[in-house]
Protein backbone atom coordinates (compact mmCIF):
# COMPACT_ATOMS: atom_id res chain seq x y z
CA UNK A 1 0.00 0.00 0.00
CA UNK A 2 1.06 3.51 -1.46
CA UNK A 3 0.63 6.17 1.26
CA UNK A 4 1.12 9.75 0.71
CA UNK A 5 0.72 12.71 2.41
CA UNK A 6 -1.35 15.47 0.58
CA UNK A 7 -0.24 19.70 0.87
CA UNK A 8 -1.56 19.12 4.44
CA UNK A 9 0.88 16.17 5.67
CA UNK A 10 -1.55 14.88 8.29
CA UNK A 11 -4.03 13.96 5.79
CA UNK A 12 -2.70 10.72 4.17
CA UNK A 13 -3.71 9.41 0.58
CA UNK A 14 -3.74 5.50 0.38
CA UNK A 15 -3.18 3.63 -3.00
CA UNK A 16 -3.39 0.03 -2.62
CA UNK A 17 -1.62 -2.75 -5.15
CA UNK A 18 -3.97 -3.80 -6.72
CA UNK A 19 -3.83 -7.29 -8.05
CA UNK A 20 -5.81 -8.09 -11.00
CA UNK A 21 -6.75 -10.99 -14.18
CA UNK A 22 -9.82 -12.24 -15.86
CA UNK A 23 -11.56 -13.12 -13.06
CA UNK A 24 -11.95 -9.98 -10.96
CA UNK A 25 -9.13 -8.46 -8.46
CA UNK A 26 -7.89 -8.51 -5.56
CA UNK A 27 -6.21 -5.88 -2.76
CA UNK A 28 -5.54 -5.63 0.69
CA UNK A 29 -8.16 -2.92 2.19
CA UNK A 30 -6.79 -2.19 5.72
CA UNK A 31 -3.51 -3.21 7.03
CA UNK A 32 -3.27 -1.93 10.72
CA UNK A 33 0.53 -2.18 11.08
CA UNK A 34 0.87 -0.26 7.84
CA UNK A 35 -1.48 2.39 8.55
CA UNK A 36 -0.30 3.05 11.78
CA UNK A 37 3.10 3.49 10.34
CA UNK A 38 2.06 5.96 7.87
CA UNK A 39 0.29 7.92 10.04
CA UNK A 40 2.80 8.08 13.18
CA UNK A 41 0.52 6.89 15.60
CA UNK A 42 -1.29 3.86 16.77
CA UNK A 43 -4.70 4.54 15.44
CA UNK A 44 -8.06 2.47 16.77
CA UNK A 45 -11.23 2.32 15.07
CA UNK A 46 -14.54 2.06 16.49
CA UNK A 47 -16.97 2.31 14.02
CA UNK A 48 -17.54 1.79 10.56
CA UNK A 49 -20.27 3.83 8.49
CA UNK A 50 -21.93 3.27 4.69
CA UNK A 51 -23.55 5.69 3.07
CA UNK A 52 -25.18 6.09 -0.78
CA UNK A 53 -25.62 8.94 -2.33
CA UNK A 54 -26.80 10.23 -5.93
CA UNK A 55 -25.54 12.70 -8.04
CA UNK A 56 -24.33 15.94 -7.01
CA UNK A 57 -24.90 15.02 -3.23
CA UNK A 58 -23.21 17.01 -1.19
CA UNK A 59 -22.42 15.68 2.44
CA UNK A 60 -20.11 18.12 4.56
CA UNK A 61 -18.78 19.62 6.22
CA UNK A 62 -18.93 17.53 9.09
CA UNK A 63 -17.31 17.10 12.31
CA UNK A 64 -17.19 16.29 15.88
CA UNK A 65 -15.88 18.41 18.87
CA UNK A 66 -13.68 16.94 21.38
CA UNK A 67 -13.85 14.69 23.27
CA UNK A 68 -15.79 12.62 20.47
CA UNK A 69 -13.26 14.08 17.67
CA UNK A 70 -13.64 11.41 14.68
CA UNK A 71 -10.34 10.28 12.34
CA UNK A 72 -12.33 8.99 9.52
CA UNK A 73 -10.28 6.59 6.78
CA UNK A 74 -12.84 6.43 3.71
CA UNK A 75 -13.19 5.01 0.61
CA UNK A 76 -15.94 4.63 -2.47
CA UNK A 77 -16.93 1.06 -3.32
CA UNK A 78 -19.01 2.15 -5.84
CA UNK A 79 -18.95 4.89 -7.77
CA UNK A 80 -17.05 8.61 -7.32
CA UNK A 81 -16.63 11.15 -5.08
CA UNK A 82 -14.63 14.33 -5.09
CA UNK A 83 -13.46 14.28 -1.07
CA UNK A 84 -12.75 17.20 0.95
CA UNK A 85 -10.24 17.72 4.65
CA UNK A 86 -10.42 21.45 5.99
CA UNK A 87 -7.83 22.03 9.15
CA UNK A 88 -9.91 23.30 11.62
CA UNK A 89 -7.27 23.45 14.14
CA UNK A 90 -6.31 26.49 15.26
CA UNK A 91 -3.54 25.78 16.63
CA UNK A 92 -2.04 24.03 13.27
CA UNK A 93 -0.01 26.43 10.55
CA UNK A 94 -2.47 25.02 7.73
CA UNK A 95 -5.77 26.03 9.71
CA UNK A 96 -8.43 27.01 7.33
CA UNK A 97 -6.89 25.20 4.48
CA UNK A 98 -8.47 22.31 2.83
CA UNK A 99 -7.17 19.84 0.70
CA UNK A 100 -9.23 17.34 -2.21
CA UNK A 101 -9.07 14.03 -3.66
CA UNK A 102 -11.05 11.86 -6.15
CA UNK A 103 -12.21 9.08 -4.92
CA UNK A 104 -13.59 5.87 -6.46
CA UNK A 105 -14.36 2.68 -7.12
CA UNK A 106 -12.06 2.36 -9.89
CA UNK A 107 -9.40 4.11 -7.89
CA UNK A 108 -9.26 2.04 -4.87
CA UNK A 109 -7.93 5.10 -3.16
CA UNK A 110 -8.72 5.70 0.59
CA UNK A 111 -7.88 9.18 2.51
CA UNK A 112 -7.24 9.65 6.26
CA UNK A 113 -8.77 12.60 7.53
CA UNK A 114 -7.70 13.18 11.02
CA UNK A 115 -9.04 14.33 13.96
CA UNK A 116 -9.07 18.43 14.20
CA UNK A 117 -10.85 18.34 10.20
CA UNK A 118 -14.23 18.77 8.88
CA UNK A 119 -14.84 16.35 6.16
CA UNK A 120 -17.30 16.51 3.10
CA UNK A 121 -17.33 14.65 0.03
CA UNK A 122 -20.10 15.14 -3.56
CA UNK A 123 -20.95 12.80 -5.47
CA UNK A 124 -19.88 12.67 -9.01
CA UNK A 125 -21.73 9.40 -10.52
CA UNK A 126 -24.86 8.57 -10.61
CA UNK A 127 -25.23 6.92 -7.13
CA UNK A 128 -21.65 6.43 -5.18
CA UNK A 129 -21.39 4.03 -1.84
CA UNK A 130 -19.27 5.46 0.75
CA UNK A 131 -17.88 3.56 3.71
CA UNK A 132 -15.74 4.89 6.57
CA UNK A 133 -13.87 3.73 10.00
CA UNK A 134 -14.37 6.12 13.00
CA UNK A 135 -11.80 6.38 15.44
CA UNK A 136 -14.63 7.58 17.89
CA UNK A 137 -18.23 6.68 18.06
CA UNK A 138 -20.95 8.99 16.69
CA UNK A 139 -22.02 11.50 19.50
CA UNK A 140 -25.12 13.85 18.19
CA UNK A 141 -23.92 16.26 21.17
CA UNK A 142 -20.28 16.97 19.29
CA UNK A 143 -21.33 16.83 15.81
CA UNK A 144 -20.76 20.12 14.12
CA UNK A 145 -20.55 21.42 11.12
CA UNK A 146 -19.45 24.27 8.33
CA UNK A 147 -21.41 25.40 5.15
CA UNK A 148 -19.66 23.82 2.23
CA UNK A 149 -19.35 27.23 -0.19
CA UNK A 150 -17.71 29.22 2.94
CA UNK A 151 -16.00 31.86 1.07
CA UNK A 152 -13.16 32.13 3.62
CA UNK A 153 -12.43 28.63 2.75
CA UNK A 154 -12.31 28.90 -0.85
CA UNK A 155 -13.18 25.09 -1.56
CA UNK A 156 -13.01 24.40 -5.21
CA UNK A 157 -15.74 21.81 -5.47
CA UNK A 158 -16.44 20.03 -9.15
CA UNK A 159 -18.18 22.30 -11.32
CA UNK A 160 -21.29 21.33 -13.50
CA UNK A 161 -22.78 19.82 -10.52
CA UNK A 162 -25.92 21.87 -8.52
CA UNK A 163 -25.33 20.35 -5.03
CA UNK A 164 -28.18 18.47 -3.77
CA UNK A 165 -27.37 19.67 0.18
CA UNK A 166 -29.53 18.48 3.90
CA UNK A 167 -31.16 20.83 4.93
CA UNK A 168 -28.78 20.87 7.78
CA UNK A 169 -26.07 21.42 5.88
CA UNK A 170 -27.74 24.15 4.39
CA UNK A 171 -27.99 26.17 7.07
CA UNK A 172 -24.10 25.60 8.75
CA UNK A 173 -22.12 28.30 9.93
CA UNK A 174 -19.43 29.98 8.09
CA UNK A 175 -15.87 28.99 9.39
CA UNK A 176 -15.40 32.29 10.96
CA UNK A 177 -18.56 31.09 13.11
CA UNK A 178 -18.07 27.32 13.58
CA UNK A 179 -16.79 26.12 16.88
CA UNK A 180 -13.02 24.88 16.06
CA UNK A 181 -10.01 22.87 17.66
CA UNK A 182 -7.91 24.68 20.02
Amino acid sequence: MNATPLEIPDVILFEPRVFGDDRGFFFESFNQRQFDEAVGREVTFVQDNHSKSGKGVLRGLHYQLSPNAQGKLVRVVQGEVFDVAVDIRRSSPTFGQWVGATLSAENKRQLWVPEGFAHGFITLSDTAEFLYKTTNFYAPESERAIIWNDQDLGIHWPSGLEPQLSGKDGIAPAFRNAEVFE
